[in-house]
């Protein structure tokens, strides 16, 4: 089949404190098409943001070298610094993050930088963080779409945003081109089994605002940490809606969990992954 699609490698797939070079190696060499870069709550990642013009540079030249493109971030360094806080001190930190983490894209070539859909994280939410939320997300709407970054919600594990439909409410709020939807389908199919929803009417409704879909193993109560096949992800479901709507990248979203044989993890959740989709797109065909 030839392949119309593209397959990216969560960087948390591959051992902490990998070099850049090492990481685009493993993603090319075990079946991946593209890395996605995260930027999470720890100093470490979050210093990147504060990378000299040298360090980018030399990011740029191995990318280009590898091959392999670095297309989309997953940025989830706003589980520890929140949009929607009730410290004031922390919501401008958070919009700094945000500031910091278009420039980088910008620089770098990253088109997509998927956005955590909480308004907090380790505060308990009210109407307030909510509309701090919202009031903030309009500044990074602004800056992304002054710069030609796109911010797409990833649908998350907490109640705030754990479906399409909770982000298509913001979607439609600020009726933005530079502001859609890159879902966590491991944690649309928990959320539909807590709302006894339906699945597939989720996805449905954020037509032609997803960009992109990470690719996750879930179970009833557990969203990370599993081993592709071991829980119930309704991979051929939501890949055909996907695909009909016209999202055509993908990226496998898991964690290292055995550093000594990472690479056979990987290779093996490539061969599951591209099994799926190639299979959801001949039923698309059909």
């Amino acid at each position: 089949m030839k392949k119309n699609y593209s397959l990216g490698l969560y960087e948390k797939a591959m051992p902490n404190g990998m070099t850049i070079d090492k990481m685009l190696y493993c993603t090319k060499n075990c079946g991946f098409d593209r890395l996605e870069i995260s930027i999470d709550e720890t100093d470490e990642r979050l210093s990147r943001l504060d990378w000299s013009y040298q360090q980018l540079n030399a990011f740029v030249r191995s990318v280009y070298a590898s091959g392999i493109t670095v297309d989309t971030m997953c940025l989830s360094g706003h589980r520890r610094f929140p949009l929607g806080s009730h410290n004031a001190d922390i919501r401008d930190h958070s919009l700094e993050i945000m500031k910091k983490a278009i420039q980088f894209s910008h620089g770098i070539g990253i088109r997509i930088i998927q956005l955590a859909g909480y308004d907090v994280y380790y505060e308990n939410g009210d109407e307030f963080t909510e509309k701090m939320f919202r009031e903030n997300l309009c500044r990074c709407v602004e800056m992304a779409s002054a710069n030609g970054v796109i911010l797409a919600f990833e649908t998350m594990e907490t109640s705030f945003m754990d479906t399409v439909e909770k982000a298509m409410k913001y979607v439609r709020f600020l009726d933005s081109p530079y502001l859609g939807i890159y879902p966590d389908i491991g944690n649309l199919k928990n959320a539909s089994l807590i709302y006894e929803s339906n699945l597939g009417e989720d996805i449905k409704s954020g037509a032609g605002h997803i960009f992109a879909a990470h690719l996750k193993e879930t179970a009833p109560g557990i969203c990370r940490n599993l081993c592709f096949g071991e829980g119930h992800t309704d991979y051929e479901q939501c890949i055909n809606i996907l695909w009909s709507q016209g999202v055509r990248m993908f990226t496998g979203e898991f964690w290292c969990l055995d550093e000594e044989n990472y690479l056979r993890d990987i290779e093996m959740a490539s061969g599951f992954l591209r099994m799926k989709i190639e299979s959801s797109i001949k039923n698309c065909a059909s």
